[in-house]
């Protein structure tokens, strides 16, 4: 009997012990005093990649863990397609992530879970300054910062430098003399006559894309106030009258906006002279070898403007980490880390002193780029910006811009019936 007792006695000891090292196991995996004098933490980064800029936030996050050890990132990459659905099912789960990428079409729908940044970055005012203003409507939601701009995209002309030369037609050489559309269409023409192109331009089969033109006129999507849409006033009119033109006078195929060719494949078959698509298309043409090709300013309506986009870092409520995802989104977001991204990925920066970056590829079309956003309308990202209601009818716009081409309908007509759809959109939104 004493035997016994004390074999449960011995057994009660190493529970007690098992028990004791478990816990205190535990409180090292929820916050313990690191070796830099702050709690073990670890972000879980939902994640997606384009292209390479994984493996270069990779190397920064190995950066940041070395200079605090007690902040462990653990990046969880997924496919882009799949990730609203990841956010909302982690969010819904009651664990949202500490950070996640994100790009301007799931900005919005996020936003009312987005840690407001500015209680931790020294104000929105000093944050945001340091970024392109074009872009802020994007990131700055009622008053909050909701993220951190990452790196920007920006609507711009690319050009067969080839065909160019052979009509002896050169390029505006600075932003003091860029074409305006007439300018630029004559150009064209004799790009097509002299220099053997096939078609002029080719224009990407994106609402996106065709609003550069619209904002270049002075338009714009929804008011400034986001209470009704605007883009069937006279504005809105003359964009469409003035795309359909560039279709009916051969500058442009057809076949692109009836969806049956691919922009990208015309130009890289070296009959097209220009095509007007975004900056990440300079790293997708890197490999044409055979034509020459460049990057020149876009025409000009009643003013320049481009479409500004990107990538941003959101940090999320409720994650029980916010001021340590806070503090790496503030490390993210420095002219070194943030520049080093951007260079090493072939992006563009949002950071204002970071516009010349020293890429390996491309740096004098990438600054041409950036000054196409420097010069872009307020009304593009305030336009954009909106992505509870952009998406409704974006569909809408691009048909009804189809039915125009088709000639089966008026320019005013046509956005007279997307400012319906929009109208609708903005009524749903606020249910």
């Amino acid at each position: 009997m004493k035997k016994n007792f004390k074999i449960v006695s011995i057994l009660m000891v190493f529970v007690l012990l098992a028990l004791m090292s478990m816990a205190c196991a535990k409180n090292d995996d929820a916050g313990s005093e690191g070796a830099a004098g702050g709690k073990n933490v670890s972000l879980d980064f939902v994640w997606f990649s384009d292209g390479n800029e994984g493996a270069v936030m990779k190397g920064i996050i190995k950066d940041y863990e070395a200079q605090n050890p007690n902040v462990k990132v653990n990046l969880i990459e997924i496919a882009y397609k799949d990730l609203a659905t990841k956010l909302r099912t982690m969010i819904t789960g009651g664990q949202p992530p500490a950070l996640a990428r994100i790009s301007t079409t799931e900005i919005g729908a996020f936003s009312g879970r987005a840690l407001d940044l500015s209680t931790y970055v020294g104000g929105a005012d000093q944050f945001t300054a340091q970024f392109m203003d074009s872009i802020k409507p994007y990131y700055v939601v009622n008053d909050k910062v909701i993220a951190a701009p990452m790196d920007v995209t920006a609507n711009g002309l690319i050009y067969n430098k080839t065909l160019f030369d052979k009509a002896g037609v050169k390029v505006p050489s600075s932003p003091d003399d860029v074409w305006t559309w007439e300018e630029f269409q004559a150009a064209l023409k004799q790009v097509m006559d002299q220099g053997g192109a096939k078609y002029g331009l080719v224009w990407d089969f994106t609402p996106h894309r065709w609003s550069t033109l619209l904002y270049q006129y002075g338009g714009s999507m929804i008011s400034s106030d986001g209470t009704k849409a605007t883009i069937n006033n006279e504005a809105g009119v003359q964009a469409v009258e003035y795309f359909k033109k560039l279709h009916t006078d051969g500058s442009m195929p057809t076949s692109v906006w009836f969806g049956g060719e691919n922009p990208n494949n015309l130009f890289r078959s070296g009959t097209v002279a220009a095509h007007l698509a975004g900056n990440w298309m300079v790293s997708n043409y890197k490999d044409i070898t055979n034509f020459e090709w460049g990057v020149t300013y876009m025409p000009k309506a009643t003013q320049r403007s481009s479409v500004p986009g990107g990538k941003f870092v959101m940090a999320f409520n409720g994650s029980k980490v916010e001021k340590e995802a806070a503090d790496f989104v503030q490390y993210l977001s420095t002219k070194e880390v943030n520049s080093k991204y951007n260079q090493e990925s072939l992006f563009m920066s949002p950071r204002k002193d970071s516009a010349n970056l020293d890429y390996a590829f491309g740096k004098e079309m990438f600054q041409i780029f950036s000054d196409e956003l420097n010069n872009t309308s307020a009304a593009a990202a305030e336009d954009w910006s909106k992505q509870t209601i952009v998406p409704k009818f974006s569909n809408d716009l691009k048909n009804n811009l189809v039915e125009v081409i088709a000639g089966k309908t008026t320019a005013k007509e046509a956005m007279d019936k997307t400012a319906q759809a929009i109208d609708k959109a903005i009524a749903d939104d606020k249910k």
